[in-house]
Protein backbone atom coordinates (compact mmCIF):
# COMPACT_ATOMS: atom_id res chain seq x y z
CA UNK A 1 0.00 0.00 0.00
CA UNK A 2 1.08 3.32 -0.55
CA UNK A 3 0.15 6.42 1.31
CA UNK A 4 -0.28 9.10 -1.98
CA UNK A 5 -3.29 11.45 -1.19
CA UNK A 6 -3.02 15.02 0.45
CA UNK A 7 -2.98 15.56 4.61
CA UNK A 8 -6.58 14.70 4.76
CA UNK A 9 -7.14 11.86 2.79
CA UNK A 10 -5.25 8.93 3.36
CA UNK A 11 -4.76 6.58 0.27
CA UNK A 12 -4.02 3.36 0.57
CA UNK A 13 -3.54 1.67 -2.77
CA UNK A 14 -1.86 -1.34 -2.86
CA UNK A 15 1.16 -4.08 -2.05
CA UNK A 16 4.41 -3.77 -3.90
CA UNK A 17 4.66 -5.53 -7.31
CA UNK A 18 7.43 -7.27 -6.44
CA UNK A 19 7.18 -10.70 -5.39
CA UNK A 20 6.50 -11.41 -1.93
CA UNK A 21 10.30 -13.10 -0.43
CA UNK A 22 10.78 -17.01 -0.07
CA UNK A 23 12.18 -17.52 3.72
CA UNK A 24 12.81 -20.04 5.47
CA UNK A 25 10.33 -23.08 5.10
CA UNK A 26 12.21 -25.78 5.98
CA UNK A 27 13.71 -26.54 9.20
CA UNK A 28 16.95 -28.70 9.50
CA UNK A 29 16.10 -31.48 11.71
CA UNK A 30 19.83 -32.72 12.60
CA UNK A 31 20.11 -31.73 16.70
CA UNK A 32 21.77 -32.11 19.64
CA UNK A 33 20.83 -31.55 23.19
CA UNK A 34 23.13 -30.08 26.25
CA UNK A 35 21.72 -30.18 29.36
CA UNK A 36 21.96 -27.81 32.19
CA UNK A 37 21.75 -29.40 35.52
CA UNK A 38 18.59 -32.13 35.72
CA UNK A 39 15.56 -29.66 34.68
CA UNK A 40 16.37 -28.07 32.13
CA UNK A 41 18.01 -28.51 28.33
CA UNK A 42 18.52 -26.55 25.19
CA UNK A 43 18.82 -28.06 21.34
CA UNK A 44 21.27 -26.92 18.73
CA UNK A 45 21.05 -28.12 15.33
CA UNK A 46 23.92 -28.98 13.21
CA UNK A 47 24.64 -29.46 9.89
CA UNK A 48 27.12 -32.17 8.97
CA UNK A 49 28.71 -32.86 5.16
CA UNK A 50 29.93 -36.53 4.05
CA UNK A 51 30.38 -37.77 0.51
CA UNK A 52 28.71 -34.13 -0.33
CA UNK A 53 25.29 -35.24 1.25
CA UNK A 54 23.31 -33.85 3.98
CA UNK A 55 23.69 -36.38 7.27
CA UNK A 56 22.35 -36.46 10.55
CA UNK A 57 25.34 -36.17 12.77
CA UNK A 58 23.16 -37.13 15.89
CA UNK A 59 20.94 -39.65 16.84
CA UNK A 60 18.43 -37.03 17.56
CA UNK A 61 16.14 -35.60 15.07
CA UNK A 62 13.56 -33.18 16.63
CA UNK A 63 13.27 -29.76 15.25
CA UNK A 64 16.05 -27.05 16.08
CA UNK A 65 14.44 -25.24 18.99
CA UNK A 66 14.82 -24.27 22.21
CA UNK A 67 13.07 -26.29 24.91
CA UNK A 68 10.35 -24.19 26.24
CA UNK A 69 9.74 -24.37 29.82
CA UNK A 70 6.27 -23.60 31.71
CA UNK A 71 4.65 -20.48 30.39
CA UNK A 72 7.91 -18.54 29.78
CA UNK A 73 8.40 -17.93 26.39
CA UNK A 74 11.64 -15.88 26.32
CA UNK A 75 13.52 -16.29 29.44
CA UNK A 76 15.50 -19.91 30.03
CA UNK A 77 14.81 -22.06 33.13
CA UNK A 78 15.59 -20.05 36.55
CA UNK A 79 18.76 -22.45 36.88
CA UNK A 80 20.53 -21.55 34.13
CA UNK A 81 23.05 -18.38 34.92
CA UNK A 82 25.23 -16.34 33.11
CA UNK A 83 28.12 -18.80 34.72
CA UNK A 84 26.68 -22.17 33.96
CA UNK A 85 26.75 -20.98 30.59
CA UNK A 86 30.55 -20.61 30.65
CA UNK A 87 31.01 -17.23 30.99
CA UNK A 88 33.46 -15.38 33.57
CA UNK A 89 32.48 -13.54 37.00
CA UNK A 90 33.32 -10.34 35.44
CA UNK A 91 30.94 -10.55 32.31
CA UNK A 92 28.50 -12.25 34.21
CA UNK A 93 28.45 -9.32 36.60
CA UNK A 94 28.51 -7.14 33.72
CA UNK A 95 25.08 -8.33 32.38
CA UNK A 96 23.49 -8.67 36.03
CA UNK A 97 24.46 -4.86 36.43
CA UNK A 98 23.24 -3.65 33.44
CA UNK A 99 20.03 -5.16 33.99
CA UNK A 100 20.02 -8.96 32.61
CA UNK A 101 19.70 -11.25 35.23
CA UNK A 102 18.59 -14.17 33.35
CA UNK A 103 19.49 -15.29 30.24
CA UNK A 104 16.66 -15.95 27.15
CA UNK A 105 16.55 -19.07 25.29
CA UNK A 106 17.99 -17.56 22.48
CA UNK A 107 21.33 -16.61 24.62
CA UNK A 108 21.27 -19.90 26.95
CA UNK A 109 21.83 -21.49 23.78
CA UNK A 110 23.74 -19.43 21.19
CA UNK A 111 26.31 -18.54 23.63
CA UNK A 112 28.29 -21.56 24.81
CA UNK A 113 28.00 -22.62 20.95
CA UNK A 114 29.95 -19.36 20.38
CA UNK A 115 32.13 -20.43 22.97
CA UNK A 116 32.83 -23.80 21.58
CA UNK A 117 34.69 -21.64 18.90
CA UNK A 118 32.71 -23.27 15.82
CA UNK A 119 31.35 -21.41 13.39
CA UNK A 120 27.52 -20.92 14.79
CA UNK A 121 24.44 -19.27 12.50
CA UNK A 122 21.52 -17.91 15.08
CA UNK A 123 18.46 -17.34 13.57
CA UNK A 124 15.57 -16.32 15.95
CA UNK A 125 12.61 -14.20 16.66
CA UNK A 126 13.20 -10.74 16.77
CA UNK A 127 13.65 -9.37 20.50
CA UNK A 128 15.00 -12.68 21.36
CA UNK A 129 18.11 -11.34 23.28
CA UNK A 130 20.73 -11.85 19.80
CA UNK A 131 22.86 -9.02 20.13
CA UNK A 132 24.12 -9.86 23.83
CA UNK A 133 23.91 -13.30 23.14
CA UNK A 134 27.00 -12.71 20.68
CA UNK A 135 28.63 -9.67 22.67
CA UNK A 136 28.87 -11.58 25.87
CA UNK A 137 30.80 -14.90 24.51
CA UNK A 138 32.78 -12.61 22.38
CA UNK A 139 33.63 -10.46 24.92
CA UNK A 140 34.55 -13.36 27.53
CA UNK A 141 37.27 -14.85 25.26
CA UNK A 142 38.93 -11.60 24.35
CA UNK A 143 39.06 -10.71 27.98
CA UNK A 144 40.44 -13.80 28.67
CA UNK A 145 43.08 -13.65 25.65
CA UNK A 146 43.98 -10.42 26.77
CA UNK A 147 44.85 -11.50 30.19
CA UNK A 148 47.17 -14.36 29.09
CA UNK A 149 48.77 -12.02 26.69
CA UNK A 150 50.00 -9.98 30.01
CA UNK A 151 51.89 -13.32 31.45
CA UNK A 152 53.41 -14.43 27.45
CA UNK A 153 56.57 -13.64 26.66
CA UNK A 154 55.81 -11.75 23.22
CA UNK A 155 59.05 -12.27 22.16
CA UNK A 156 58.84 -15.97 21.69
CA UNK A 157 56.18 -14.98 18.98
CA UNK A 158 57.67 -13.77 15.31
CA UNK A 159 54.74 -11.75 14.83
CA UNK A 160 52.82 -11.02 17.79
CA UNK A 161 49.58 -9.53 17.46
CA UNK A 162 45.92 -9.01 19.56
CA UNK A 163 42.88 -10.61 18.97
CA UNK A 164 40.08 -8.43 18.24
CA UNK A 165 36.70 -8.79 17.19
CA UNK A 166 34.72 -7.73 13.73
CA UNK A 167 31.38 -6.99 14.02
CA UNK A 168 29.99 -6.01 10.36
CA UNK A 169 26.12 -4.27 10.06
CA UNK A 170 24.31 -3.25 7.51
CA UNK A 171 23.91 0.54 8.20
CA UNK A 172 25.06 3.01 10.39
CA UNK A 173 22.75 3.30 12.69
CA UNK A 174 22.67 -0.42 13.77
CA UNK A 175 26.66 -0.21 14.33
CA UNK A 176 26.48 3.07 16.72
CA UNK A 177 23.77 0.75 18.56
CA UNK A 178 25.89 -2.29 19.00
CA UNK A 179 28.63 0.00 19.93
CA UNK A 180 26.75 1.57 22.70
CA UNK A 181 25.14 -1.95 23.73
CA UNK A 182 29.13 -3.33 24.10
CA UNK A 183 29.81 0.19 26.24
CA UNK A 184 26.74 -0.84 28.98
CA UNK A 185 28.92 -4.00 29.77
CA UNK A 186 31.09 -2.50 32.46
CA UNK A 187 33.55 -3.56 35.50
CA UNK A 188 32.85 -2.72 38.84
CA UNK A 189 34.39 0.65 38.42
CA UNK A 190 32.26 1.57 35.87
CA UNK A 191 34.48 1.50 32.70
CA UNK A 192 33.87 -0.83 29.25
CA UNK A 193 35.12 -4.58 30.17
CA UNK A 194 36.46 -3.85 26.56
CA UNK A 195 37.90 -0.63 23.60
CA UNK A 196 34.93 -0.63 21.44
CA UNK A 197 35.50 1.71 17.74
CA UNK A 198 33.43 2.41 14.83
CA UNK A 199 34.01 2.46 11.47
CA UNK A 200 31.43 4.49 9.73
CA UNK A 201 29.92 7.47 8.79
CA UNK A 202 32.07 10.73 9.51
CA UNK A 203 34.22 7.89 11.93
CA UNK A 204 37.64 7.13 10.60
CA UNK A 205 40.15 4.59 11.21
CA UNK A 206 41.13 4.28 15.19
CA UNK A 207 44.43 5.61 16.10
CA UNK A 208 44.86 2.21 18.03
CA UNK A 209 43.38 -1.10 16.66
CA UNK A 210 40.57 -1.35 19.64
CA UNK A 211 39.15 -4.78 21.17
CA UNK A 212 36.26 -4.77 18.65
CA UNK A 213 35.53 -3.00 15.53
CA UNK A 214 32.15 -2.10 14.29
CA UNK A 215 31.80 -0.93 10.99
CA UNK A 216 29.84 -1.26 7.91
CA UNK A 217 30.80 -3.40 5.17
CA UNK A 218 32.05 -0.69 2.46
CA UNK A 219 33.30 1.58 4.95
CA UNK A 220 35.61 -1.01 6.06
CA UNK A 221 36.96 -2.06 2.98
CA UNK A 222 37.15 1.36 2.04
CA UNK A 223 39.93 1.67 5.02
CA UNK A 224 41.68 -0.85 4.71
CA UNK A 225 41.86 -1.69 1.10
CA UNK A 226 44.01 1.31 -0.13
CA UNK A 227 46.83 0.49 2.46
CA UNK A 228 48.55 -3.28 2.59
CA UNK A 229 49.94 -2.76 5.77
CA UNK A 230 46.62 -1.53 7.41
CA UNK A 231 44.66 -4.81 5.90
CA UNK A 232 47.70 -7.13 6.67
CA UNK A 233 47.44 -6.24 10.36
CA UNK A 234 44.09 -6.12 10.82
CA UNK A 235 43.25 -9.47 8.78
CA UNK A 236 46.11 -11.26 11.14
CA UNK A 237 44.36 -9.39 14.54
CA UNK A 238 40.71 -10.78 13.73
CA UNK A 239 40.08 -13.99 15.71
CA UNK A 240 36.30 -13.41 15.30
CA UNK A 241 33.36 -12.05 12.65
CA UNK A 242 29.97 -10.67 13.30
CA UNK A 243 27.91 -10.36 10.49
CA UNK A 244 24.47 -8.94 12.20
CA UNK A 245 21.66 -8.86 10.43
CA UNK A 246 22.66 -11.31 8.11
CA UNK A 247 19.87 -12.30 5.71
CA UNK A 248 20.68 -8.88 4.61
CA UNK A 249 24.47 -8.63 4.48
CA UNK A 250 24.47 -11.37 1.71
CA UNK A 251 21.94 -10.13 -0.23
CA UNK A 252 21.48 -7.39 -2.94
CA UNK A 253 24.49 -4.61 -2.41
CA UNK A 254 26.19 -5.85 -0.03
CA UNK A 255 27.01 -9.77 -1.16
CA UNK A 256 30.19 -9.20 -3.26
CA UNK A 257 31.21 -7.01 -0.58
CA UNK A 258 30.89 -9.22 2.46
CA UNK A 259 32.34 -12.33 -0.15
CA UNK A 260 35.04 -10.12 -0.60
CA UNK A 261 35.61 -9.59 3.10
CA UNK A 262 34.85 -13.74 3.88
CA UNK A 263 37.74 -14.51 1.27
CA UNK A 264 40.48 -12.02 2.61
CA UNK A 265 40.03 -13.50 6.26
CA UNK A 266 40.30 -17.14 4.59
CA UNK A 267 42.89 -16.36 3.05
CA UNK A 268 44.35 -15.15 6.29
CA UNK A 269 43.55 -17.94 8.18
CA UNK A 270 44.91 -20.76 5.20
CA UNK A 271 48.15 -18.36 5.47
CA UNK A 272 48.45 -18.90 9.26
CA UNK A 273 47.64 -22.59 8.84
CA UNK A 274 50.42 -23.22 6.76
CA UNK A 275 53.09 -20.55 8.25
CA UNK A 276 52.31 -22.85 11.74
CA UNK A 277 53.33 -25.99 9.72
CA UNK A 278 56.60 -24.43 8.39
CA UNK A 279 59.70 -23.74 9.85
CA UNK A 280 58.86 -19.91 10.35
CA UNK A 281 57.22 -20.74 13.28
CA UNK A 282 53.40 -19.72 14.68
CA UNK A 283 52.71 -15.60 14.18
CA UNK A 284 49.94 -16.13 16.24
CA UNK A 285 48.16 -18.96 18.86
CA UNK A 286 46.00 -21.50 16.90
CA UNK A 287 43.54 -23.90 18.57
CA UNK A 288 44.58 -27.35 18.19
CA UNK A 289 41.17 -28.78 19.44
CA UNK A 290 39.02 -27.14 16.19
CA UNK A 291 39.36 -29.61 13.22
CA UNK A 292 40.72 -29.45 9.65
CA UNK A 293 38.55 -28.13 7.22
CA UNK A 294 38.74 -29.85 3.92
CA UNK A 295 37.26 -27.95 0.99
CA UNK A 296 38.60 -29.93 -1.99
CA UNK A 297 34.91 -29.86 -3.46
CA UNK A 298 34.09 -26.74 -2.84
CA UNK A 299 34.81 -23.33 -3.96
CA UNK A 300 35.09 -20.31 -1.57
CA UNK A 301 34.08 -17.90 -4.33
CA UNK A 302 32.07 -19.69 -7.05
CA UNK A 303 28.14 -19.98 -5.38
CA UNK A 304 26.70 -17.19 -7.52
CA UNK A 305 26.06 -15.13 -10.32
CA UNK A 306 27.58 -12.09 -9.20
CA UNK A 307 30.38 -13.06 -6.68
CA UNK A 308 33.51 -12.77 -7.40
CA UNK A 309 35.26 -15.86 -9.84
CA UNK A 310 37.50 -18.07 -9.03
CA UNK A 311 40.16 -16.65 -11.34
CA UNK A 312 39.81 -13.49 -9.26
CA UNK A 313 39.76 -14.83 -6.43
CA UNK A 314 43.36 -17.05 -7.43
CA UNK A 315 44.62 -13.40 -8.34
CA UNK A 316 43.74 -12.08 -5.25
CA UNK A 317 45.68 -14.62 -3.26
CA UNK A 318 48.74 -14.53 -5.14
CA UNK A 319 48.44 -10.57 -4.60
CA UNK A 320 48.24 -11.21 -0.52
CA UNK A 321 51.17 -13.69 -0.69
CA UNK A 322 53.21 -10.82 -2.26
CA UNK A 323 51.72 -8.93 0.71
CA UNK A 324 52.53 -11.53 3.44
CA UNK A 325 56.21 -11.90 2.00
CA UNK A 326 56.63 -8.47 3.17
CA UNK A 327 56.12 -9.02 6.35
CA UNK A 328 59.25 -8.78 8.10
CA UNK A 329 58.27 -12.28 10.22
CA UNK A 330 57.75 -14.39 6.60
CA UNK A 331 60.29 -12.45 4.49
CA UNK A 332 63.03 -12.97 6.57
CA UNK A 333 62.82 -16.82 6.01
CA UNK A 334 60.88 -17.46 3.68
CA UNK A 335 61.95 -15.06 1.05
CA UNK A 336 61.09 -15.99 -2.42
CA UNK A 337 59.82 -19.25 -1.60
CA UNK A 338 56.86 -17.87 -0.15
CA UNK A 339 54.69 -18.34 -2.96
CA UNK A 340 55.54 -22.36 -3.51
CA UNK A 341 52.39 -24.42 -2.99
CA UNK A 342 50.08 -21.68 -2.52
CA UNK A 343 46.89 -23.56 -4.46
CA UNK A 344 47.82 -26.27 -1.41
CA UNK A 345 46.60 -24.32 0.72
CA UNK A 346 43.08 -23.85 -0.52
CA UNK A 347 42.08 -27.25 0.15
CA UNK A 348 43.19 -27.49 3.68
CA UNK A 349 43.78 -25.59 6.20
CA UNK A 350 43.54 -24.92 10.44
CA UNK A 351 41.01 -22.59 11.33
CA UNK A 352 41.96 -19.69 13.44
CA UNK A 353 38.90 -17.22 12.81
CA UNK A 354 35.50 -17.84 14.14
CA UNK A 355 32.39 -16.53 11.80
CA UNK A 356 29.19 -16.10 13.71
CA UNK A 357 25.78 -14.70 11.54
CA UNK A 358 22.90 -13.51 12.98
CA UNK A 359 19.45 -12.79 11.18
CA UNK A 360 16.34 -12.51 12.02
CA UNK A 361 14.75 -14.26 9.01
CA UNK A 362 16.68 -16.40 7.20
CA UNK A 363 15.76 -17.57 3.66
CA UNK A 364 17.36 -20.97 2.45
CA UNK A 365 15.18 -22.08 -0.59
CA UNK A 366 17.70 -21.67 -3.40
CA UNK A 367 21.46 -21.01 -3.93
CA UNK A 368 20.85 -17.03 -3.86
CA UNK A 369 19.14 -16.83 -0.64
CA UNK A 370 20.93 -15.40 2.38
CA UNK A 371 20.54 -19.75 3.71
CA UNK A 372 21.20 -20.95 0.78
CA UNK A 373 24.82 -19.57 0.35
CA UNK A 374 25.65 -20.30 4.18
CA UNK A 375 24.77 -23.79 3.37
CA UNK A 376 27.60 -23.49 0.57
CA UNK A 377 30.13 -21.39 2.51
CA UNK A 378 29.79 -22.66 6.02
CA UNK A 379 28.89 -26.48 5.95
CA UNK A 380 30.05 -27.26 9.25
CA UNK A 381 28.34 -24.78 11.22
CA UNK A 382 26.29 -24.82 14.20
CA UNK A 383 22.46 -23.75 13.36
CA UNK A 384 20.64 -22.32 16.32
CA UNK A 385 17.21 -21.10 15.97
CA UNK A 386 14.69 -19.64 18.10
CA UNK A 387 11.78 -20.99 19.78
CA UNK A 388 8.93 -18.56 17.19
CA UNK A 389 11.49 -18.27 14.10
CA UNK A 390 8.99 -16.45 11.44
CA UNK A 391 5.96 -17.38 13.67
CA UNK A 392 3.85 -14.90 15.23
CA UNK A 393 4.88 -14.99 19.32
CA UNK A 394 2.51 -15.56 21.99
CA UNK A 395 3.25 -12.21 23.76
CA UNK A 396 1.75 -10.54 20.54
CA UNK A 397 -1.80 -9.88 20.01
CA UNK A 398 -2.81 -9.10 16.46
CA UNK A 399 -5.89 -6.69 15.32
CA UNK A 400 -6.60 -6.67 11.84
CA UNK A 401 -8.87 -3.61 10.15
CA UNK A 402 -9.95 -4.17 6.80
CA UNK A 403 -10.44 -0.42 5.23
CA UNK A 404 -11.57 1.55 2.11
CA UNK A 405 -10.77 5.29 0.89
CA UNK A 406 -13.38 6.32 3.07
CA UNK A 407 -12.55 4.84 6.15
CA UNK A 408 -8.79 4.76 6.74
CA UNK A 409 -8.14 7.85 8.26
CA UNK A 410 -10.73 7.49 10.70
CA UNK A 411 -9.14 4.14 11.17
CA UNK A 412 -5.55 4.95 11.84
CA UNK A 413 -6.77 8.14 14.17
CA UNK A 414 -8.54 5.78 16.09
CA UNK A 415 -6.12 2.97 15.92
CA UNK A 416 -2.92 5.52 17.26
CA UNK A 417 -5.36 7.34 20.12
CA UNK A 418 -6.92 4.20 21.41
CA UNK A 419 -3.01 3.12 22.19
CA UNK A 420 -1.40 6.36 22.77
CA UNK A 421 -3.19 7.41 26.42
CA UNK A 422 -0.07 8.71 28.08
CA UNK A 423 2.90 10.48 26.37
CA UNK A 424 5.24 7.86 27.21
CA UNK A 425 3.98 5.09 25.89
CA UNK A 426 5.69 4.26 22.19
CA UNK A 427 3.61 3.60 18.84
CA UNK A 428 5.08 3.10 15.99
CA UNK A 429 3.53 3.44 12.81
CA UNK A 430 4.60 1.89 9.64
CA UNK A 431 4.43 3.14 6.14
CA UNK A 432 5.89 1.66 2.61
CA UNK A 433 7.73 5.23 1.26
CA UNK A 434 9.01 8.82 2.11
CA UNK A 435 6.37 9.99 0.69
CA UNK A 436 4.06 7.96 2.76
CA UNK A 437 5.50 8.63 6.01
CA UNK A 438 4.78 12.56 5.46
CA UNK A 439 1.70 12.24 4.41
CA UNK A 440 0.41 10.08 7.61
CA UNK A 441 2.45 12.22 10.06
CA UNK A 442 0.55 15.56 8.54
CA UNK A 443 -2.61 13.38 9.24
CA UNK A 444 -2.14 12.83 12.54
CA UNK A 445 -0.97 16.58 13.26
CA UNK A 446 -3.88 17.75 12.63
CA UNK A 447 -6.02 15.80 14.33
CA UNK A 448 -3.44 17.25 17.14
CA UNK A 449 -1.33 13.94 17.81
CA UNK A 450 2.22 14.91 17.65
CA UNK A 451 4.89 12.51 15.84
CA UNK A 452 8.30 12.33 14.74
CA UNK A 453 8.75 11.42 11.19
CA UNK A 454 11.87 9.18 10.53
CA UNK A 455 13.27 8.22 6.56
CA UNK A 456 16.07 8.25 4.99
CA UNK A 457 15.52 11.71 3.74
CA UNK A 458 16.51 12.83 6.88
CA UNK A 459 20.48 12.85 7.60
CA UNK A 460 22.32 10.58 9.57
CA UNK A 461 23.01 12.89 13.03
CA UNK A 462 19.13 14.06 12.65
CA UNK A 463 18.18 10.10 12.56
CA UNK A 464 19.67 9.67 15.43
CA UNK A 465 18.84 12.53 17.25
CA UNK A 466 15.11 11.44 16.52
CA UNK A 467 15.46 8.19 17.67
CA UNK A 468 16.96 8.74 20.79
CA UNK A 469 14.45 11.39 21.79
CA UNK A 470 11.68 8.65 20.96
CA UNK A 471 13.57 6.32 23.16
CA UNK A 472 13.44 9.00 26.15
CA UNK A 473 10.36 10.79 25.61
CA UNK A 474 8.46 8.32 24.08
CA UNK A 475 5.05 9.38 21.75
CA UNK A 476 4.43 8.21 18.37
CA UNK A 477 7.14 7.63 15.76
CA UNK A 478 6.06 7.45 11.87
CA UNK A 479 8.56 5.48 9.82
CA UNK A 480 9.51 3.57 6.89
CA UNK A 481 11.27 0.06 6.97
CA UNK A 482 14.10 2.34 7.54
CA UNK A 483 13.50 1.95 11.62
CA UNK A 484 12.04 -1.94 11.34
CA UNK A 485 15.33 -3.76 10.87
CA UNK A 486 17.58 -4.31 14.21
CA UNK A 487 16.54 -0.85 15.84
CA UNK A 488 15.81 -1.41 19.41
CA UNK A 489 13.55 0.98 21.05
CA UNK A 490 12.72 -0.41 24.45
CA UNK A 491 8.82 -0.36 25.70
CA UNK A 492 7.14 -0.07 22.57
CA UNK A 493 3.49 -1.28 23.16
CA UNK A 494 2.16 -0.55 20.03
CA UNK A 495 2.74 -1.17 16.19
CA UNK A 496 0.97 0.05 13.14
CA UNK A 497 1.33 -0.67 9.73
CA UNK A 498 -0.63 2.52 8.41
CA UNK A 499 0.77 0.61 4.77
CA UNK A 500 0.34 -3.03 4.41
CA UNK A 501 3.79 -4.47 4.38
CA UNK A 502 4.97 -5.75 0.62
CA UNK A 503 7.05 -8.89 1.21
CA UNK A 504 7.07 -11.39 4.52
CA UNK A 505 10.49 -10.16 5.49
CA UNK A 506 9.54 -6.37 6.05
CA UNK A 507 5.96 -8.03 7.95
CA UNK A 508 7.86 -9.89 10.41
CA UNK A 509 10.69 -6.99 11.16
CA UNK A 510 8.06 -4.89 11.99
CA UNK A 511 6.06 -6.79 14.03
CA UNK A 512 9.46 -7.34 15.83
CA UNK A 513 9.69 -3.89 16.77
CA UNK A 514 7.41 -4.76 20.05
CA UNK A 515 6.84 -7.65 22.41
CA UNK A 516 11.20 -7.86 22.58
CA UNK A 517 12.65 -9.42 25.71
CA UNK A 518 9.77 -10.79 27.47
CA UNK A 519 7.37 -7.95 26.90
CA UNK A 520 3.70 -7.91 25.62
CA UNK A 521 2.70 -5.64 22.45
CA UNK A 522 -0.09 -5.01 19.84
CA UNK A 523 0.21 -4.83 16.42
CA UNK A 524 -2.75 -3.07 14.26
CA UNK A 525 -2.57 -3.56 10.58
CA UNK A 526 -4.78 -1.58 8.15
CA UNK A 527 -5.44 -3.38 5.08
CA UNK A 528 -7.36 -2.79 1.55
CA UNK A 529 -9.45 -5.06 -0.48
CA UNK A 530 -6.19 -5.45 -2.82
CA UNK A 531 -4.39 -6.56 0.46
CA UNK A 532 -7.10 -9.17 1.96
CA UNK A 533 -5.61 -12.77 -0.24
CA UNK A 534 -2.33 -12.02 1.46
CA UNK A 535 -3.93 -11.23 4.62
CA UNK A 536 -6.05 -13.66 4.73
CA UNK A 537 -3.24 -16.28 4.22
CA UNK A 538 -0.77 -14.79 7.05
CA UNK A 539 -3.91 -15.20 9.63
CA UNK A 540 -4.18 -18.29 8.60
CA UNK A 541 -0.56 -19.34 9.31
CA UNK A 542 -0.90 -17.79 12.52
CA UNK A 543 -3.88 -19.31 13.31
CA UNK A 544 -2.86 -22.72 12.15
CA UNK A 545 0.62 -22.03 14.37
CA UNK A 546 2.53 -22.20 10.99
CA UNK A 547 5.67 -19.92 10.36
CA UNK A 548 4.59 -16.98 8.27
CA UNK A 549 6.43 -17.56 5.49
CA UNK A 550 4.17 -20.62 4.27
CA UNK A 551 1.43 -17.16 3.91
CA UNK A 552 4.05 -16.41 1.00
CA UNK A 553 5.28 -19.43 -0.89
CA UNK A 554 2.13 -21.25 -2.19
CA UNK A 555 1.54 -21.81 -5.45
CA UNK A 556 2.67 -19.30 -7.91
CA UNK A 557 -0.85 -19.03 -9.32
CA UNK A 558 -1.39 -17.57 -6.04
CA UNK A 559 1.61 -15.31 -6.11
CA UNK A 560 1.03 -14.01 -9.36
CA UNK A 561 -2.65 -13.44 -8.22
CA UNK A 562 -1.59 -11.10 -5.24
CA UNK A 563 1.17 -10.01 -7.36
CA UNK A 564 -1.80 -8.71 -10.29
CA UNK A 565 -4.12 -7.12 -7.09
CA UNK A 566 -0.99 -5.40 -5.76
CA UNK A 567 -0.98 -3.24 -9.22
Amino acid sequence: MILSRSVSVLHLCGVSSSAPSKLLSQRFKVSFALAYGSSVSFRLSSLNRSDRKWVRGFASATEAEVEKKGNDTFFADHTVSWKSLGLSDNVSIALRDSGFDRPSLTQAVCIPSILSGKDVIVAAETGSGKTHGYLAPIIDQLTNTALDSEVTNREERPFPLKNISLILCPNVMLCEQVVRMVNGLVDEDGNPLLRVEAVCGSQGWPDRLPDIIVSTPAALLNNIEPKRNRRLEFLRCVKYVVFDEADMLLCGSFQNQIIRLINMLRFDEKQVSRLAKSNLGRPMEIDASVPQIDLENEDDAEFDEGSISEEEDEEEEEEYLDDIAQMPSVEAEAGSDTKKGWRRVRKIYTRSKQYIFIAATLPVNGKKTAGGILKHMFQDAVWVSGNFLHRNSPRLKQKWVEVTVDSQVDALIEAVKNNNNTNTERTMVFANTVEAVEAVADILEKASIQCYRYHKNHKLDERANILADFRETGGVFVCTDAAARGVDVPNVSHVIQADFASSAVDFLHRIGRTARAGQYGTVTSLYTEANRDLVEAIREAVKMGQPVETAFSRKRGFRNKVKKRGK
